[in-house]
């Protein structure tokens, strides 16, 4: 397991948000006549970038690319040119780009076959100005997502051959999906209203219930919308080999904090924390393990400062568990700390006051108890950065 330390995860940080041979993945251009077909060109971006990112390939992410699109006014799954291309690539700080197009054709007669497909994705290695391999795959239209696994397989090899996974090891992590979830799914990913994006992530669901990336995003609706228990019951079906696996549990372990099952929180983001030791994850395990009264809250706190001095939310809480085990000095310290950074925090001043005066936490005082604070955003991009970074080079 990548194991690194708080001065690792910091230093990286402060380096610029991409790398050289980072990729960014384009819409697949729709060669077909029906316009109601563009959802598989998303279909195949999306397949193609997660694929990428869970095997620790560095990718732009895929709203930073939408911004990109945006600010070139670059129309979605629009035919580009190579000097196209190679200015979204430099814009979103890429070395490399995966783009390409598809045909669909739909099935002549009556029978089972819903048509066929055929795609081509290429390379452009920006950097050295040159093509890289072109992939070409043909089949049935419902077997869309065993095309899209072949895919992503072949550019993952060739992107970084090095990696031990072998190819039937990759096809198990990435069961096939039927086709009719599979385009409810990413029309739920294009949607724009939140009730029609609930309903086809939830028909999605319902039509391939092992199908774990619907899961997820129907567990990002539930815990915007505070339905924490439901949330919970969606983020604990995201399979480990899902791309959003280790974001899953960060909110599974935010929404059994928020239903008060702290011991279970605790447990969770503790499960996370040995896995991506980012400073939201130690302070929210830090958080958890202080309401369950368990140890180890403290130090879980001091890592996430380390990390990110600069957050006021990691010194009050800090500051808070120290003043909580009577440790004043230390605890004023960081109070004030994180009054430098948001002066106008009445709750830390308060504390701060208590800290000064040397007053102890009275228990059943709501004014002293449940004040720790969390983080509910989440944000593993510097740390897939630097697990690219320290990967094995060819």
């Amino acid at each position: 397991m990548l194991r690194l330390t708080g001065f690792a995860l910091a230093a990286v940080l402060t380096l610029p948000l991409w790398a050289a041979d980072t990729v960014v993945v384009l819409p697949f251009f729709n060669l077909s006549r029906s316009k109601n077909l563009d959802w598989i060109g998303e279909s195949l971006a999306e397949t193609l970038l997660e694929a990428l990112a869970a095997e620790g390939i560095a990718v732009v992410p895929q709203e930073i690319r939408d911004e990109v699109l945006r600010d070139l006014s670059v129309r979605r799954y629009a035919l580009l040119t190579r000097a196209s291309v190679m200015e979204i690539a430099v814009n979103a700080n890429a070395g490399l780009v995966l783009h390409g197009e598809f045909e669909a054709t739909p099935a002549a007669g009556g029978g089972t076959s819903k048509g066929s497909v055929r795609i081509v994705a290429r390379f452009l290695d920006v950097n050295r100005v040159r093509r890289g391999p072109e992939f070409n795959l043909s089949g049935a239209l419902e077997d869309l997502s065993a095309l899209q696994t072949s895919l992503a397989w072949q550019s993952v090899n060739w992107l970084a051959p090095q990696l031990p996974v072998a190819e039937d090891e990759f096809r198990r992590a990435h069961p096939p999906v039927r086709l009719d979830a599979l385009e409810s799914y990413v029309r739920g990913l294009l949607a724009t209203a939140p009730d029609q994006k609930h309903r086809l992530f939830a028909t999605a669901a319902r039509l391939e219930p092992a199908f774990s990336q619907p899961c997820f995003q129907l567990g990002r609706i539930n815990i915007v919308a505070r339905n924490y228990s439901a949330a919970a019951g969606w983020f604990q079906k995201v399979a480990p080999a899902d791309i959003h696996y280790r974001e899953a549990l960060f909110f599974l372990g935010l929404s059994r904090y928020y239903s008060g099952d702290f011991k279970s929180s605790s447990s969770v983001m503790r499960k996370v924390a040995a896995i991506v030791p980012l400073p939201e994850v130690l302070n929210n395990f830090g958080a958890a393990l202080l309401r369950s009264g368990e140890e180890g809250a403290l130090e879980a706190f001091a890592k996430a400062v380390e990390i990110d001095p600069a957050d006021p939310v990691y010194r009050f809480n800090l500051g808070y568990a120290l003043w909580r085990r009577a440790e004043y000095d230390q605890a004023a310290g960081s109070l004030r700390a994180s009054l430098e950074r948001k002066p106008d925090d009445e709750t830390a001043t308060l504390l701060l006051g208590y800290c000064l005066k040397k007053q102890p936490a009275r228990p059943g005082d709501p004014r002293m108890e449940a004040l720790e604070r969390l983080k509910a955003d989440y944000n593993e991009s510097a740390w897939l950065m630097l697990k690219s970074m320290l990967a094995p080079k060819n």
